[in-house]
């Protein structure tokens, strides 16, 4: 792990009815470290990542970002933890009757009082860390493309210069190269700004590249962390069937 725990979770509990998707589950996640969260479809991958930013109710548990409790902390201090993380949904989820500038602007309208101008510079300086010309921005999503949706919605992420970013299935949707490409800038956004990502995937190429370190969802519990070298070591029957089956030619050869 790169650094003290920022996220802390504690016999964590979710359950959809009488089904428990997380059953006593227990994560650290290192600060200034990409850590790649996997697990079988519909093990409970997002739902995870949705409950840590309070978009799902917990049965029971304990979450700790930034040493709050987020469930027993008041409505100010809950604020003050979001205003430190930026989030991009799997696909994308820009509004799409606002152009990309709005798009943008979005959180920075909701926790900053700044002019106008100075939105528009922030705006432009965003598409810009994430690869994007400065004309992109007068655009509408719908004329951009999967791999420009990805990088506008990790510019609105990056709004308030996030400590930490939450990335669900970011490469999801995007051909090899392009993917490649997030991969890569995702990586160069965590070394010169110093983030923390916490990335729901199932790509191969993503966890080999771009990911620190692991951590592995089955039977709603953490069956597994550690490097990709841990995750090639394992004997778990289905970690050995993941990260050595047919799809893993990439990471393995």
């Amino acid at each position: 792990m790169a650094g003290d725990p920022i996220i802390r979770v504690r016999d964590l509990t979710v359950a959809f009815g009488r089904r428990r998707v997380l059953d006593g589950l227990n994560l650290d996640v290192g600060r200034g470290e990409i850590l790649g969260f996997v697990g079988a479809s519909g093990a409970g991958k997002s739902v995870l990542m949705r409950t840590i930013i309070g978009l799902v109710p917990k049965l029971a548990g304990n979450i700790e970002v930034f040493g709050t409790d987020l469930g027993s902390a008041d409505t100010r201090a809950q604020r003050s933890v979001e205003r430190r993380w930026g989030i991009l949904f799997q696909h994308g989820a820009l509004f799409s009757s606002l152009s990309v500038r709005q798009n943008i602007q979005f959180p920075m309208r909701e926790y900053l009082n700044i002019s106008q101008r100075l939105l528009d510079e922030i705006t432009i300086a965003k598409l810009g860390m994430v690869g994007l010309k400065p004309e992109v921005a007068e655009r509408t999503p719908s004329e951009l493309s999967g791999g420009m949706i990805k990088r506008v919605a990790l510019a609105r992420a990056l709004a308030l210069d996030p400590e930490i970013v939450f990335l669900d299935e970011p490469t999801s949707g995007l051909d090899p190269i392009g993917a490649g490409d997030f991969d890569e800038l995702v990586r160069t956004l965590q070394r010169t700004l110093g983030l923390t990502v916490f990335m729901v995937t199932h790509d191969l190429d993503s966890l080999h590249t771009a990911c620190d370190r692991i951590a592995v969802l089955g039977d709603g519990k953490i069956i597994a962390e550690g490097t990709m070298a841990d995750m090639l070591a394992s004997q778990h029957p289905w970690l050995r069937e993941y990260f050595h089956g047919k799809r893993a030619r990439a990471v393995v050869g």
